[in-house]
């Protein structure tokens, strides 16, 4: 058990720290920007434009300016799927956020920033037939 690092108590005092983080960064996004409902749907009267619910705006966004961009989110979900087999074992000490991974760490924070961008950009930035708007 030499090369490992302890998960208790070091880990959950970090998870636990995030899990309150994260949640009142949540409470406080709920407060100040209004859910994007809509009245019930009828076919007679359609939006335009029909957004996603917003943890799939950014793929609509990303499918809007091609439609073959679909492929690279499929292959990136996969490649998340596959990387406890990609990365591997390696007899070295285990570290957080180690030399070994710092690739694949900023390959995860740039997608999330892209992911972000284009949710952002689809919720605030996007009018009538899809144009691009200003929201002030």
């Amino acid at each position: 058990m030499k090369p490992y690092v302890k998960s208790s108590p070091h880990f959950f005092r970090v998870i636990k720290r995030s899990f309150w983080l994260c949640t009142s960064l949540l409470l406080l996004l709920a407060v100040l920007i209004p859910a994007p409902l809509q009245g019930p749907a009828t076919l007679s009267v359609v939006p335009n434009p029909v957004k996603s619910a917003w943890f799939l705006l950014w793929i609509q966004e990303l499918v809007s300016y091609r439609v073959w961009l679909i492929y690279p989110v499929m292959l990136g979900g996969m490649l998340f799927v596959a990387m406890p087999w990609l990365i591997g074992r390696s007899p070295e000490k285990a570290a957080w956020f180690g030399p070994r991974h710092r690739l694949i760490a900023l390959a995860v924070v740039v997608l999330f920033l892209g992911m972000l961008l284009l949710t952002v950009i689809g919720l605030f930035f996007r009018g009538e037939n899809w144009a691009f708007v200003m929201p002030f």
